[in-house]
């Protein structure tokens, strides 16, 4: 490891809590240079829902390469970017009655955000937008602005403008009675407060706290920009691509976004991908050229991709996160229970499921203790006081059980020690 240590940035930060080469994946499990195996509840951060090295995406990816299909042609058509889109509108959009332009920018959801908060701020010709705490949209200046993460903010190295914070549902000073608060100041001409160009919310904050949002309240979010002329933007980035048990974390929430930022898991095999749905009249503002993107045309992301969406032309893939999101969301109950006078509360949707342990001390030393004994999670949230799991959706049953149960020996060595 000397080589990293010695020669890569001071940036880094995953390695420093999984100190191991890793050098081989298969589904849910990685495999490091000494040969020791790791059962993966992080997976990319929510790039792999369908695993490591996914054998139907590695073929794919694999007879186009051997074909010589060309690799990268900025935004020009192909016949992989053809089939991606062709295999979206029928598998994803037409079922469920949508009616998008899909907008291909830079490879990460820092790009998609803000492309989503540019074309923003054109269709209303506003600058402000309304962000929510513990929300994360990206780390590049615009979608910084949208995060609220302090430690991120303050690494910025210049005044984050134009966005105002506020209070997400499950946060103190949220809910329905906030989004009044809201509207009171924005129908008022002499309360000092501009209307927005859009509000950007994710319907289950992931790198926030694994914190999910009411039906009512996003429905009420929705009609309070509607009725101001604002867009409504979901950062569907990590929460996205099936990670709830239906394609979009939002489906079950009778609200009809304005944007919908997507990434990470879209491009399925883990190579990079990030693309915006946009309503027509608001895509209709954009002038050619204007927002480009030298990586917005890889065709390997293009081949796996519409390979992934293949997992959607049925439901068992959806009911069957749905039913391993049950299993998660019982084991932590059980930790919960068995620890009850430690306050420990369980919360999630699908296979995004969190154990808020209340210590970020004690969630890095959990941590700590699934890494070393072949699990590997991710903490976040305030303080990093939540442990996230996010497997792949592919997880095998043994495998998502043998994790849990590393977990479940982790928190009560952790405690009873």
């Amino acid at each position: 490891m000397n080589w990293f240590e010695s020669y890569e940035s001071d940036i880094r930060a995953y390695s420093r809590v999984y100190p191991a080469v890793f050098e081989k994946g298969d589904n849910a499990r990685q495999t490091d240079e000494e040969g020791k195996e790791y059962i993966d509840f992080y997976a990319g951060a929510g790039v792999l829902n369908f695993g490591h090295n996914n054998p139907r995406l590695i073929e794919a990816v694999i007879s186009y390469l051997q074909s010589g299909g060309v690799l990268h042609t900025l935004d020009m058509m192909t016949p992989p970017k053809r089939e991606f889109i062709k295999a979206f509108v029928q598998t994803i959009l037409e079922p469920r009655g949508m009616d998008y332009k899909l907008q291909f920018m830079g490879p990460t959801g820092t790009n998609a955000v803000e492309a989503a908060l540019k074309l923003a701020r054109r269709v209303t010709g506003r600058s402000e937008v309304v962000a929510f705490s513990q929300g994360f949209h990206g780390m590049t200046l615009g979608a910084l602005a949208c995060t609220a993460n302090e430690y991120f903010r303050n690494a910025a190295g210049t005044p984050l403008g134009m966005v105002t914070h506020w209070p997400f549902e499950t946060h103190d000073g949220g809910g329905i009675d906030s989004l009044h608060t809201l509207r009171a100041l924005y129908q008022n001409s002499s309360s000092g407060v501009e209307k927005p160009a859009a509000f950007i919310v994710e319907v289950l904050q992931a790198e926030g706290g694994v914190n999910l949002a009411s039906k009512a309240w996003l429905q009420a979010l929705q009609q309070l920009a509607h009725d101001i002329g604002a867009l409504l933007i979901v950062d569907d980035i990590q929460s996205g691509c099936g990670r709830t048990g239906s394609y979009f974390s939002f489906e079950d929430c009778g609200i009809d976004p304005d944007i919908i930022t997507l990434a990470k898991g879209i491009g399925g095999i883990g190579t990079p991908m990030a693309m915006n749905l946009v309503k027509p009249e608001h895509d209709k503002h954009w002038q050619p050229g204007e927002h480009t993107g030298t990586f917005r045309g890889q065709n390997l992301s293009f081949v796996a991709g519409r390979e992934a969406l293949r997992y959607f032309e049925d439901d068992a893939l959806m009911a069957d996160t749905r039913r391993k999101g049950q299993i998660m969301a019982d084991f932590l109950a059980g930790i919960a229970a068995q620890y009850s006078d430690e306050g420990f509360s369980v919360r999630g949707k699908g296979m995004m499921q969190a154990l808020d342990v209340g210590s970020g001390d004690l969630a890095k030393a959990i941590a700590n203790d699934c890494f070393e004994n072949g699990m590997l999670f991710g903490p976040c949230g305030v303080g990093g006081a939540v442990m996230k799991l996010i497997p792949p959706l592919t997880i095998p049953d043994d495998d998502l059980h043998q994790g849990l149960a590393i977990l479940g020996a982790a928190v009560k060595r952790q405690l009873e020690a």
